[in-house]
């Protein structure tokens, strides 16, 4: 009876048989290689956007790159909402021709079959309501017009990066005069928080970028020094505005401080050396900077700490001539 074989590529006959070349043998290793690679899915994360703004388009094709990313558009919020309840988005931006409370319902929705959605609300109308609002529904920000686009590219990147962000903020009390808060200790979502009271606040210029920079240095300071950068404990944040005044009050889970026992910041300085800070900071390995402290004073017309120094309490008279009522 003759026996048939499979005649491989450089295969030579003899009398016992098929005899593999070595070309035979290399294609035969060759092959169990291939059959032994992991064949993975090239994950394409996806963003929705129903803005057409050419600006936010230029900006979003900038920060979300094509290998990783999937972009679909929706032409208004209903749109977008049947495109959500079929499909998953890594990430959704509104458009700046809807009012906030629109965004917020369209999130509200959303998030009733995604809820864990990260939403970008972008609005033209917009009140502190609204942006209570937003937080409660857990939006991922907040802006309305006119937008920086280095602080939407900033909240982009958060966005795309972060892995776990939702219980970052919460509400602890809110009016459209008083705010409170908690917020998670690490720098991300202190970016978050400041966006969103950034659009809470509605001062005029130049107080609002003025509040904005001291109680930023006063938040960052609470966050690492206070809470040591540890995202399971939290700082608490008041916020309240009157008429001729706002105040800005930071608590933090910190043993507490004085001014005069703090040799990394700028304001324990004596006044013949303005810079021995530095030093110190470049001897324990801490980042540069120190100055948080000195600048909020010289920006805010009180900076008041608590007894403990876990507490500061920053307080700024808008208005020329103004005073406090």
């Amino acid at each position: 009876m003759s026996r048939e074989y499979l005649q491989l590529p450089g295969a030579e006959e003899s009398k016992s048989g098929p005899v593999l070349s070595k070309r035979a043998a290399d294609y035969k290793s060759y092959m169990s290689a291939v059959s032994n690679i992991e064949m993975r899915p090239f994950a394409v994360r996806t963003a929705l956007i129903v803005d057409d703004d050419p600006q936010i388009q230029a900006l979003l094709r900038r920060i979300l790159e094509p290998k990783s990313w999937g972009i679909q558009h929706a032409i208004d919020n209903m749109a977008a909402l049947l495109l959500a309840e079929r499909k998953n988005f890594d990430l959704i931006f509104t458009d700046q021709k809807t009012s906030g409370r629109e965004d917020i319902e369209l999130l509200r929705k959303i998030r009733r079959v995604r809820p864990h959605t990260r939403l970008i609300i972008l609005t033209d109308r917009s009140t502190p309501a609204d942006v209570i609002a937003a937080m409660r529904e857990r939006a991922f920000s907040y802006f309305c017009k006119p937008i920086s686009m280095d602080a939407l590219a900033s909240i982009i990147r958060i966005a795309i990066e972060e892995p776990c962000w939702d219980d970052g903020i919460d509400i602890v009390s809110a009016t459209p005069e008083w705010l409170r808060i908690l917020a998670r200790c690490d720098l991300k979502t202190a970016d978050r928080v400041l966006q969103f009271l950034d659009e809470f606040a509605e001062l005029p210029d130049p107080e609002r970028h003025v509040v904005g920079v001291a109680f930023r240095e006063m938040l960052l300071n609470a966050i690492e020094h206070g809470g040591n950068l540890d995202p399971s404990e939290h700082v608490e944040i008041g916020y309240v505005r009157v008429r001729h005044m706002v105040t800005c009050q930071i608590s933090d889970p910190g043993e507490g401080f004085t001014l005069d026992d703090i040799p990394h910041a700028a304001v324990a300085n004596p006044s013949g050396d303005p810079i021995r800070h530095i030093a110190y900071r470049e001897a324990k390995g801490m980042r540069p900077g120190g100055f948080g402290v000195l600048m909020a004073r010289k920006l805010v017309d009180e900076l008041i700490y608590s007894q403990d120094g876990n507490d500061v309490l920053l307080i700024k008279y808008i208005g020329v001539g103004a005073s406090p009522e």
